[in-house]
């Protein structure tokens, strides 16, 4: 929605429907569906307001501006901070159904699909039941959400690099990250998921540093 609407109180049902043509169930779902995406907020009484960006509680991420390699480095700068944190927490808090889930994953990666497009699938899953072994469903829901947006980053890897030997690096991470949360080590799961992340980005030719503060080690 344009900026100028930040705030702004959105006409009734009646006036939307008569200036667009459509009934009032039309306005109503189309209302709902804002509601739903954090785009608006009603308040009883008074009617619906348009949120300014900040107060929206929708992620959205614009698939075109990830072709600019800046904003996947951003991407993948978001995802190391998320992801090697949540296999830190995931190997202390994990049980063993979340290690069998994680490990019916790697093994899909690694078994008869590795050179399908069922790996992406496995691949995708062993990051977010990483996420679910963390016992906290916000962190759940937001690495779900980042994986969507790498889907394509996967592809691109394939087409890109030697597919048996990015096949035998890619499922080699994985293992590292998987062996850590066996052994119920934060710090060697979150160095693994590190190592896995900066190493992905580079097969799509981003460039992360090696350490938390930037530097290399």
């Amino acid at each position: 929605m344009p900026a100028a609407l930040d705030g702004a109180r959105l006409p009734t049902e009646q006036e939307l429907s008569e200036k667009f043509g459509v009934s009032r169930n039309v306005v109503r779902e189309a209302i709902a569906q804002l509601r739903a995406d954090g785009m608006i907020e009603a308040r009883q009484g008074i009617g619906a307001f348009v949120l300014a960006p900040q107060q929206r509680a929708a992620i959205r991420i614009d698939r075109e501006a990830l072709k600019d390699t800046h904003n996947m480095e951003r991407l993948f700068e978001l995802r190391c901070i998320l992801e090697a944190e949540s296999a830190a927490l995931a190997a202390a808090r994990r049980g063993q159904e979340h290690l069998d889930s994680i490990k019916a994953a790697l093994d899909r990666m690694g078994g008869e699909e590795r050179w399908e497009e069922g790996s992406i699938d496995a691949d995708l899953l062993f990051h977010r039941e990483i996420a679910r072994a963390t016992g906290n469903s916000y962190i759940h829901t937001f690495i779900s959400f980042v994986c969507e947006q790498i889907r394509q980053s996967i592809h691109y890897a394939r087409l890109t690099n030697p597919l048996h030997d990015l096949v035998e690096i890619n499922v080699g991470e994985h293992v590292r990250i998987y062996e850590a949360l066996v052994a119920g080590d934060p710090a060697a799961a979150e160095a693994a998921m590190r190592t896995h992340i900066i190493g992905a980005a580079n097969r799509v030719g981003v460039k992360l540093p090696l350490s938390k503060t930037g530097g290399t080690k």
